[in-house]
């Protein structure tokens, strides 16, 4: 129990876990900005046996409550993968995590960050990084810039409040996230334009579709590009087979063969870039729900979606062509011939690519050269326990 009468306990039944999902819709009910998620998938996503991340992760949830009312909630957890990361890299030994945290004042927040903190420290973590929802593939970092609009498909919001509570806990930045809006029913820049057409040229670049029909096959091998692309950055835990799967599945109505490309240079596959079209832009008005009649709007949209945005989720290349000319051409020539079917075949006139690194140079290039401008920063914080 702590001061007026605030409970914080953890999370143990079916009516707890219902009460988990449900608080955000409460909260955030005023709030225009805000994408309701589907609430199968709140679900589904901490649930043990349907997110593959508990093939590797542990997770304690808890709850605010206050007068027989539900006033907050947050996740504590670790991931064993993350454990084996060389600690100059974000994570490492002894580092556990934080999440899906929600509530209506300091108080609640610090009560509730408080707990996370005893429970990974039970756990023999000796610092927290948060928040992390609860893979760093799913919605990590705090929205501290960009609340004036909606997110886009697979990332979060946050009320603008909670920086402050947060900073108050006792957390330090670690490090920032970036997303950028670049507008793409304009001409890019001369020069990347002489890139892409140089790398037309060249007969050793392939830039394919990926095949729908070997949907498994196909997404094994972004996976394979995406973890030896990635495996240097900061904050890089391994996504596995498990999840990638799951990803796919969940994702697989929204994969268009024009909007998802892999280059290939003498026939190996070096780099892809992956798009897809904002779902948010329909959740927006669903509540959460696809019933009753949702599903049947929601179907007619992915036979052929017409969107103002497309977001960029991922994109990789291969550790032996980073910081080589060929990289950029290859960034460039996949962002080029996605953006023109982005807008000509689906109607988008802006594109948001990121999470990026506040201190990935290449990638804040690239943004900067077709015109990006930073339109969202997600924070990560930091503190020892």
């Amino acid at each position: 129990m702590t001061p007026n009468n605030l409970i914080i306990r953890p999370v143990i039944t079916k009516r707890d876990i219902k009460a988990f999902v449900a608080l955000p819709y409460r909260l955030y009910a005023g709030d225009p900005n805000w994408v309701p998620p589907l609430k199968g998938e709140a679900l589904a996503a901490i649930t043990p046996g349907k997110n593959p991340w508990f093939e590797h992760g542990k997770a304690q949830l808890f709850l605010a409550e206050r007068a027989g009312k539900i006033v907050g909630r947050i996740s504590a957890h670790y991931d064993e993968l993350a454990l084996v990361q060389p600690a100059e890299q974000g994570m490492g030994p002894g580092v556990g995590n934080w999440g899906l945290f929600e509530a209506e004042d300091a108080e609640i927040a610090k009560a509730l960050i408080a707990a996370a903190e005893d429970w990974l420290r039970q756990q023999g973590m000796t610092k927290s990084l948060g928040p992390v929802s609860l893979s760093i593939w799913e919605e990590p970092g705090l929205l501290v810039k960009g609340h004036d609009h909606p997110p886009t498909i697979m990332m979060g919001h946050d009320k603008p409040e909670y920086e402050a509570w947060v900073t108050g806990a006792g957390y330090a930045q670690a490090k920032d996230l970036f997303t950028y809006e670049v507008p793409i029913d304009v001409p890019y820049p001369p020069l990347m334009a002489r890139i892409v057409q140089s790398g037309e040229r060249n007969s050793r670049i392939v830039i394919r579709h990926v095949d729908k029909n070997r949907f498994d096959e196909e997404a094994a091998l972004i996976l394979n590009i995406l973890n030896d692309a990635w495996s240097n950055n900061w904050w890089f835990v391994p996504i596995t087979d498990s999840e990638i799967a799951f990803t796919g599945k969940k994702l697989k109505a929204l994969v268009y063969e024009d909007l998802i490309r892999i280059a290939e240079v003498d026939g190996e596959p070096v780099a892809f870039m992956m798009t897809l079209p904002d779902l948010n832009e329909k959740l927006i008005g669903y509540g959460g729900s696809l019933w009753p009649f949702n599903w049947i709007k929601l179907l007619w949209w992915l036979r052929r979606p017409k969107v103002r945005t497309m977001r960029v989720p991922l994109m990789g290349v291969v550790q032996r062509l980073q910081s080589s000319r060929l990289a950029s051409q290859l960034a460039f020539m996949l962002v080029e011939l996605i953006s023109r079917d982005s807008h000509e075949k689906y109607g988008a006139v802006r594109g948001e690519f990121g999470w990026v690194l506040d201190d990935n140079g290449p990638m804040r290039s690239v943004g900067e050269a077709i015109n990006g401008k930073v339109n969202k920063v997600y924070r990560i914080y930091e503190k020892r326990l």
